[in-house]
């Protein structure tokens, strides 16, 4: 289909990446559940704006340039792996009461999701290294091929995100009548984060 090689693969394969656990869905969840649909529409749309500047990026040929240096990855995947286990160390150390980590105004959700996606080393290698595999030689049409993988990118996120932030809104709306309850997910969550930095940070 238009230069892609197996198109139906290629949305699974998306599907599946929007479904593995990682900073990305913590991002949309703590998100809802701080500022409710708006602030998670809000990371939803910084998360597929990275996105799409991750997916150009290895049209440009940055897929070239990390296979020739692989030092650059390594600062991304360790820079990356910083920023996250930051996010969670504030949220583990917050005092009750202290401002969320995730800022309420729907402008900072959008860069927060954007940052996490662009300093996520599992976006990075997906758009770098699997991506590519999917692309057609014999029958590449250039922008209209890579075009079609970008919106089809953004409508499964935003599909996918959408289904998250409702899901969690629906429950957090549940939860906030419970304060002790809210505090133990914004903790474990903070843990999750931390996690998640040292997994990225020393995976290869």
């Amino acid at each position: 289909m238009a230069g892609i090689a197996d198109y139906g693969a290629f949305v699974v394969a998306i599907i599946v990446f929007l479904a593995i656990p990682g900073p990305g869905n913590l991002a949309l969840i703590t998100a809802t559940g701080k500022g409710g649909v708006r602030a998670g529409l809000a990371t939803t749309l910084g998360v597929m704006a990275a996105d799409q500047v991750l997916m150009w990026l290895a049209v440009a040929g940055v897929a070239a340039l990390l296979a020739t240096y692989p030092t650059a990855f390594q600062a991304v995947q360790w820079l990356g792996a910083a920023y996250l286990a930051w996010l969670g160390w504030k949220m583990l150390t917050a005092p009750p009461g202290a401002p969320p980590v995730l800022v309420m105004q729907p402008r900072h959700y959008f860069r927060q999701g954007a940052l996490i996606t662009l300093l996520n080393p599992k976006a990075i290698v997906f758009y770098m290294a699997f991506f590519p595999l999917f692309v057609d030689p014999a029958h590449h049409q250039g922008l209209l091929t890579f075009g079609i993988m970008a919106l089809t990118i953004a409508l499964l996120t935003f599909v996918y995100a959408l289904i998250v932030v409702l899901l969690t809104h629906h429950l957090a709306a549940r939860l906030r009548a419970n304060p002790l309850i809210g505090r133990v997910l914004e903790k474990t969550a903070g843990m999750l984060l931390i996690g998640f930095g040292f997994k990225l940070a020393f995976s290869r």
